[in-house]
């Protein structure tokens, strides 16, 4: 398998996967005081897709992202700031269709890549995860940059499988996927939502993506939040080791 597109192959022989097309995706986010990029990154989604994705926004915002994201056509659902990994696991299971990409609303994500993210589901993967890592994520600021790969190779001691990208954003999954497993971090929840579905056996591929830089603040704190993650990766890593 080459570097550009690798995967972790599932044992099990599955199914011939269907042809989903974009009328078949549910593009989620959780949203807080997102109103310098939201805009951008709908429309984005509404040009890659010709208006069928579906969007959806989890928000707890206090400024105008969620009147800006009705704008654009996307369903918000409110909710009382708790935390990343609330506001995503209420948006990824929120909406019906059978195809869920995950994406951040701060402009970091190339939606160009959608169409390769919904191509590997139709070749039959489980989930496809955007690598930022693989051309640099230049972008990127340089303890943000480090730290991912810190998370990535202790992702890939703890679980026994080659990951390179264990807290990117932006993935696709099968909504059997997503259904199946209790989602139980908060901060942490972005590598919970790759490491869980690798040690039960489905099939995830990485996919390199570009990486830009972020438009509006970021709202973590790298310290706190990075040992928040780091406390994730060995608690989910543990638990699905020895489930």
């Amino acid at each position: 398998m080459s570097d550009l597109l690798r995967s972790i192959r599932r044992s099990a022989t599955t199914d011939e996967p269907g042809e989903f097309t974009f009328e078949d995706v549910s593009v989620v986010m959780g949203t807080y005081d997102e109103e310098e990029a939201i805009g951008t990154v709908l429309s984005d989604i509404e040009r890659v897709t010709d208006g069928k994705a579906e969007v959806v926004c989890v928000d707890g915002s206090s400024d105008r992202t969620p009147e800006i994201a009705r704008e654009h056509g996307a369903r918000v659902i409110e909710q009382e700031p708790q935390g990343y990994g609330v506001a995503v696991r209420e948006a990824i299971l929120a909406p019906d269709r059978p195809v869920v990409v995950t994406t951040d609303c701060d402009d970091t994500y190339p939606m160009e890549a959608l169409p390769d993210f919904l191509e590997l589901i139709n070749e039959g993967y489980d989930v496809v995860s955007g690598d930022r890592l693989y051309y640099g994520a230049d972008a990127m600021p340089a303890a943000n940059r480090l730290g991912n790969e810190a998370f990535a190779l202790l992702t890939s001691v703890l679980s026994g499988n080659r990951v390179h990208d264990t807290t990117t954003g932006m993935r696709a999954y099968r909504r059997e996927v997503v259904e199946s497993i209790e989602w139980t971090e908060n901060t942490g929840l972005s590598a919970e939502l790759l490491i869980r579905p690798v040690l039960r056996g489905y099939d995830v591929r990485e996919r390199p993506i570009e990486y830009r830089e972020r438009a509006g603040e970021t709202k973590l704190d790298p310290v706190r939040g990075g040992a928040e993650i780091a406390a994730s990766i060995v608690k989910v890593c543990l638990e699905e080791r020895f489930r």
